[in-house]
């Protein structure tokens, strides 16, 4: 099963007793469509994800990154401390892919602004030294 969303917040790993280590994240898929009447209806569910392949991943998932997992999904019910029933859903995760990430990379801002004595980068000054015979 895939499913697509959005971090809710940053991923964690969790270190066990064996010596295994869990990245525990949850997301929130949105479903929209209409109903009988013609409204629209607005639907997010949340799911609470277990990644046991590398804990590195943890790095890349930080809260608002859109994100495309394959797995399986199952529920989960437990009554809580005061004594109410509570259910969850549960993604055991095989694979993620990343389709955008809530951090900002910045390039490198040495390398980018270096420039010749004439004001013009070097990738603009070694071009236009070339004679090239391009049609556009």
């Amino acid at each position: 099963m895939n499913i697509i969303g959005r971090l809710t917040k940053d991923a964690e790993v969790r270190n066990l007793s064996n010596q295994k280590q869990v990245v525990n994240f949850s997301i929130a898929t949105n479903d929209n469509y209409r109903n009988k009447k013609g409204e629209r209806i607005e639907q997010t569910t949340f799911f609470d994800c277990a990644y046991w392949i590398s804990p590195k991943v943890a790095d890349f998932l930080t809260k608002g990154t859109l994100v495309e997992l394959s797995g399986r999904a199952y529920p989960s019910a437990w009554i809580g401390k005061d004594g109410e029933p509570h259910a969850g859903l549960n993604f055991h995760t095989s694979q993620i892919k990343v389709h955008s990430s809530s951090k900002i990379i910045q390039p490198n801002t040495a390398e980018s602004t270096k420039s010749d004595k004439k004001g013009t980068s070097k990738s603009q000054s070694n071009n236009s030294d070339k004679d090239d015979d391009l049609p556009f």
